[in-house]
């Protein structure tokens, strides 16, 4: 078999399992008035997902989460991202760094 068909082959075949992976579910928490939204967010277990947090606020928030071992400044008026799990069945606390007494809520793995 010659090179240049080995590597169509090969080619081809690395497209096909490209297209069948995946993605990570995406799930979105907002902060708003230095709260975040929902409080409680319910992920599927045993799943990689994507956390997509937009922050409404003018000032900056930080999530951070002890239990999930993230944290990430959200600077105000615009969004970060998270990927977080697999993870076990469970409950999860975050919390905004800089808000700590209004700015929390929890993961609950299902």
């Amino acid at each position: 078999m010659n090179t240049f068909l080995l590597r169509v082959i090969i080619l081809f075949s690395l497209s096909i399992l490209a297209f069948n992976v995946k993605a990570a579910p995406v799930f979105e928490l907002t902060i708003q008035q230095h709260l975040f939204y929902p409080a409680e967010l319910v992920i599927p277990a045993d799943t990689k997902v994507k956390l997509i947090i937009k922050n409404q606020d003018d000032t900056a928030e930080e999530f951070e989460s002890y239990e999930l071992n993230r944290e990430k400044v959200i600077p105000g008026q615009s969004s970060g991202v998270i990927f977080i799990g697999p993870l076990p069945a469970g409950s999860y606390p975050f919390f905004g760094e800089f808000f700590p007494k209004t700015a929390q809520g929890k993961i609950i793995v299902k």
